[in-house]
Formats: structure tokens, C-alpha cells, sequence
């Protein structure tokens, strides 16, 4: 099993940057995909980024290609965000999940793969 708590979030101006952290506890971190979802207030959640077991493929939502980074430290257990040019749209709560253990660029989105959810962290951009 899995826990996942999300740190990092808060509230920063257009153009403004921030780096999300995930800490897992569990000995399976290093064996699973791990991706970045998001949810934004009235709409669906939706796939942001992920990175597969050993950090060597990584898979992007169109929308924050360019601006977001996903890497890993299997070592400290965690997994990171960077996101960089920052605006509104990006407005949401971000919630790390633990995946299955390979995926591909088709189904890397898919939620359902993800067994394990953490309880998110409120990312607000300013205008």
C-alpha cells in the first residue's frame, strides 16, 4: 500500500512558479508510474503529468507542456512538480496518484490506472 501527501501549493501571481512536492511511504514507490492530476472548481479532473517507475519517459497534458516538469527521487521517495509561466487556467487542486508499474503515452492519462490518491493541494494563480 501506498500513502501520498502533496505539499507545495498556494497562491501566486500570472507568470509566477511552483514546485509541488509528493512524499509516498510504502516500499512499492520506485515499482509504479506516478502521476499529477488535477481538479479545478466545477469541472472534472483531469491528467497533468507522468513519470514512469525508473524517471526515463515522461507524458504531458497539451496544456502545460513547456511550462510543467515531473521528476522523482525514488531514493527520498517523492515526486515533484515544477510549473513554471503560471496562469489562472492552472488554477486547481493538484493530487499526486501512484500508478501501474509501466505505461505509455495513451494510457498514462487514464485514472483509473491509479490505485492511490493523495488528498491534493490548492494551487491558486492570480490575475
Amino acid at each position: 500500500q501506498v500513502q501520498l501527501v502533496e505539499s507545495g501549493g498556494g497562491l501566486v501571481q500570472t507568470g509566477g512558479s511552483l514546485r509541488l512536492s509528493c512524499a509516498a511511504s510504502g516500499r512499492s514507490f520506485s515499482a509504479v508510474v506516478m502521476g499529477w492530476f488535477r481538479q479545478a472548481p466545477g469541472k472534472e479532473r483531469q491528467f497533468v503529468a507522468a513519470i514512469t517507475r525508473n524517471g526515463d519517459s515522461t507524458h504531458y497534458q497539451d496544456s502545460v507542456k513547456g511550462r510543467f516538469s515531473i521528476s522523482r527521487d525514488n531514493a527520498k521517495n517523492a515526486v515533484y512538480l515544477q510549473m513554471n509561466s503560471l496562469n489562472p487556467e492552472d488554477t486547481a487542486v493538484y493530487s499526486c496518484a501512484a500508478g501501474p508499474p509501466y505505461c505509455r503515452s495513451i494510457d498514462c492519462p487514464v485514472q483509473s490506472l491509479y490505485n492511490y490518491w493523495g488528498q491534493g493541494t490548492q494551487v491558486t494563480v492570480s490575475s
